[in-house]
């Protein structure tokens, strides 16, 4: 009963703070900026939306096909339509419990390919590891081209990326510490852990066994590229933020990408998120969170669009199975 609590709330509370600050923010506008707001949404150029929402899709195919370069090394090649739709499912999921997708992912390509879950889940690990580069790498760009505007408002906001990649590294040593620990018990249960743990490390190890590292760094640097380029492409959508330098745009996406994970989707906390770093350059709140709620809408049509009908046929594809 406690632990079904727990996925409740798990669910629940992320939606409901999404939902009490879209509420607000509504609740704090005046009409005329609530009609500025919508105004800006309605009259978006649908071809920058179809230019985004290609982007963002080509990204997803990137990672899909990508995540074969680390499990070929454990001696396994899913298919790929396995692989992509295992994926979207996995983003899917993210709108109902936050970071459930990786473990559904696991599951998903465990189920339908014969892949142990533990080194399954293991690459998605190593996978994220690269992905955390590859922000830090973003992240770093946008300080270097809006430092001043970009530590203001992790001041004003209460955010240490610092802070928190440090105390990353610490849940890592800690963790290593634990499996050290377990690898000498000889507690049945530890056992049992020991044997997930194995395969789990040698999931995560598939990055240092690859023999096309090559393929996988054009991936992983295409996947980030086809990011901004998606949420680039939709600053023409909202007259406002037409002519924003691309640093400006640069530092809006880091943003973006440290809200998104803040309720199920990003839902209500992102476009305020984006408002509110594109207040710092001149743009007014409504521009700002139009530019916001047009780009996390069209990332969100993508997934619910792709991830429902990759769950309606993963299987129907497999059915021979």
């Amino acid at each position: 009963m406690k632990k079904t609590t727990i996925k409740i709330l798990k669910i629940i509370l992320p939606l409901s703070l999404g939902v009490f600050l879209i509420w607000f923010s509504i609740r704090n506008s005046t009409p005329l900026e609530r009609e500025e707001l919508l105004n800006n949404i309605r009259s978006a150029n649908p071809i920058f939306i179809l230019i985004s929402i290609i982007c963002g899709l080509l990204s997803h195919l990137s990672r899909a096909y990508r995540w074969k370069f680390l499990l070929e090394p454990l001696g396994y090649k899913p298919k790929f339509p396995n692989s992509f739709m295992a994926v979207m499912v996995a983003y899917l999921a993210n709108f109902g419990i936050p970071r459930s997708g990786e473990v559904l992912r696991g599951v998903t390509i465990s189920s339908y390919e014969n892949i142990p879950f533990e080194k399954a889940f293991g690459t998605i690990i190593s996978e994220r590891i690269a992905d955390f580069i590859m922000l830090l790498l973003v992240v770093t760009a946008a300080m270097i081209l809006q430092t001043e505007y970009l530590l203001s408002y992790f001041e004003d906001n209460n955010i240490n990326p610092f802070l928190t990649f440090a105390i990353l590294l610490g849940l890592i040593a800690v963790g290593v510490l634990v499996l050290k620990l377990i690898r000498n018990s000889k507690i049945g249960i530890f056992k049992k852990i020991k044997k997930f743990a194995k395969g789990l490390l040698e999931g995560m190890r598939s990055i240092l066994k690859m023999k096309q590292k090559g393929a996988f760094l054009f991936h992983t640097f295409f996947i980030w590229i086809m990011y901004i380029c998606m949420f680039y492409s939709l600053i023409f959508t909202v007259p406002e933020t037409a002519n924003l330098p691309f640093g400006v745009v640069l530092l809006a996406f880091v943003v973006g990408s440290f809200a998104i994970s803040a309720t199920n989707g990003g839902i209500g906390v992102y476009p305020i998120a984006i408002g509110a770093s594109l207040m710092l350059f001149g743009i007014s709140k409504q521009g700002g969170e139009a530019f916001g709620w047009i780009t996390w809408g069209t990332q969100t049509l993508l997934i619910i669009i792709v991830g429902g009908l990759s769950f309606l046929f993963l299987p129907i594809y497999n059915r021979k199975k």
